[in-house]
């Protein structure tokens, strides 16, 4: 009896002596947030790069870079979660051109050693995370789903059609961050720091020449909360009008399409979703006309209601469908 007594007692304090090891590691953990920012306004992304971020329980600091650094940290600052906000107020860093960022932050990671570097699985984040963690000699993970611990995370393999659970082991996490994985962090709420920073400059490597931005009244594809995308059995673009038609009918929701569309020449490649286009997550996914290949299931399967208008029931897209 009194050995199961001792044994118990042994495995009580091992038991808190985890936990404390658990608790001791997500104060010692901290990462820093990429923000994204564009005419003076934080961009949402970041929101949802910041909730990933808080899932490892450490300090949350937040990097805003650029011209207009400083308005737009003060708002990071109000984000729920964050610690600190870093506001590097430099022109060099307009554009986010991977070479001069990654200068920054690597500069910034030998003051502050951070755990984690956080970047959304955007354009931008996607340009930025290679080349930083080639420079840390690290490993990048991409397009994480889920934060499981400190060092392991989920994480899509095969299109989507498989996840992956991966253990990184380096000193530093870098990471792009899929954002329709994860909530936005409230604005309202947090009280970080805004602290300056300044960094090399531009590094000299590339130069930003222009954007070309598709204006348009509708909402963001990205973001939207309501879908109504086409694919090649809308058979031509002028048919697509239906599609705008039926968006305003739903009080203004976004229109996508499939690559074979876009490919088609239907619409122009903004509108393009899956894997190799924009990836979404809106309450409301309206397909018409698309089959469902790998690719645009890839980016459109986490909606939270799928609705698909297809006369073929062998259809991939209707595994995946609500309503078919």
């Amino acid at each position: 009896t009194v050995k199961v007594t001792m044994l118990s007692a042994t495995a009580a304090v091992r038991g808190v002596a985890r936990r404390s090891a658990l608790l001791s590691t997500a104060r010692n953990a901290s990462t820093l947030v990429v923000a994204e920012h564009a005419d003076g306004k934080l961009g949402a992304s970041t929101l949802n790069v910041v909730t990933a971020a808080k899932a490892l329980g450490g300090d949350v600091a937040v990097l805003v870079a650029g011209s207009g650094a400083k308005g737009v940290a003060a708002e990071a600052a109000k984000v729920d979660g964050v610690t600190t906000v870093l506001a590097a107020e430099d022109a060099a860093y307009d554009h986010a051109l991977a070479e001069s960022m990654t200068n920054l932050i690597s500069e910034l990671q030998g003051s502050k050693s951070f755990s984690h570097i956080f970047l959304a699985a955007t354009n931008e984040g996607k340009n930025i995370a290679p080349r930083l963690s080639a420079k840390l000699d690290v490993s990048p993970l991409s397009e994480i789903l889920e934060v499981l611990g400190e060092d392991t995370f989920k994480r899509p393999m095969y299109a989507g059609n498989a996840i992956a659970t991966v253990k990184s082991n380096d000193p530093v996490k870098i990471a792009t961050v899929r954002t329709t994985a994860f909530d936005k962090a409230a604005t309202e709420g947090g009280s970080g720091a805004v602290e300056d920073v300044s960094g090399p400059g531009d590094a000299g490597l590339t130069k930003w020449i222009s954007d070309e931005v598709a204006k348009s009244d509708r909402p963001d594809l990205a973001s939207a909360e309501i879908v109504v995308a086409g694919g090649r059995g809308m058979k031509n673009g002028e048919n697509f009008q239906m599609l705008y038609d039926l968006a305003d009918t739903l009080g203004g929701a976004a229109v996508g399409a499939s690559r074979a569309a876009v490919d088609a020449g239907y619409v122009p490649n903004e509108l393009q979703i899956g894997q190799t286009g924009k990836v979404i997550a809106p309450n409301l996914y309206i397909g018409v006309g698309i089959s469902g290949a790998i690719q645009h299931l890839a980016g459109m399967k986490d909606s939270k209601t799928i609705v698909s208008i297809n006369k073929d029931p062998e259809a991939p897209i209707a595994q995946v469908s609500d309503i078919f």
